[in-house]
């Protein structure tokens, strides 16, 4: 999505790696606007689990449910890299929408593609084994996190660890899976998982 605006609505806030950006049960009284960076979303259970449910990059919203009168905050946004994030009141934001039609255009567009991507998402998790969830998770990373359509990779900082939570199997698996991917010649490692378009070989089977 273009992250290019025209507008200096909002507050600019800069997040580093790891950082919180927003807890889930937080005052559901902002919107924000992530204009650098990549962020996760997870959700907690009551056993103190944290599942992670989706990843946003540039040009994404944060805090959508604001606009449709929720109190609290749904999901927990975490930066993935360093972030810079623009912020906005409920009351700024709803005035925006109304004003600007660069705003509500963006806005329309990130409510649109979050609800394809979630049906998608869902899609994999229920249809696709490990192996093709774990191809098309770093496939839409790398499409996602690089400015370069030539050289696609994920970001340094995306552990196994943390791809183990976003496709629901063991670290270990992951290893296993990245392993094999690496022989065969889909990725290799380089400041991160550079991913050869040859991977797509691997969502075909699906």
């Amino acid at each position: 999505m273009d992250a290019e605006v025209k507008s200096d609505a909002g507050r600019m806030v800069a997040y580093q790696r790891e950082a919180r950006i927003i807890n889930q049960g937080d005052a559901c009284d902002r919107v924000m606007w992530v204009e650098e960076g990549r962020v996760r979303l997870s959700i907690g259970t009551t056993a103190g689990r944290e599942a992670i449910v989706g990843t946003l990059g540039l040009g994404a919203f944060l805090g959508e449910e604001a606009m449709a009168g929720r109190s609290m905050m749904l999901r927990t946004a975490t930066a993935m890299t360093d972030c810079r994030v623009r912020v906005f009141s409920r009351a700024e934001f709803t005035r925006l929408l109304r004003v600007d039609d660069t705003w509500s255009r963006k806005f329309t567009a990130h409510l649109l593609s979050r609800r394809m991507r979630l049906e998608a998402d869902l899609a994999d998790q229920i249809t696709n084994p490990a192996e093709q969830r774990l191809a098309r998770c770093l496939y839409l990373l790398a499409r996602e996190c690089s400015d370069d359509d030539t050289d696609q990779r994920v970001p340094a900082g995306i552990s196994q660890s943390l791809l183990a939570g976003m496709v629901g199997m063991t670290r270990p698996n992951v290893n296993r899976f990245l392993a094999r991917f690496r022989k065969l010649g889909f990725i290799e490692y380089d400041n991160g998982i550079r991913v050869d378009k040859s991977l797509r070989k691997v969502l075909q089977r699906a």
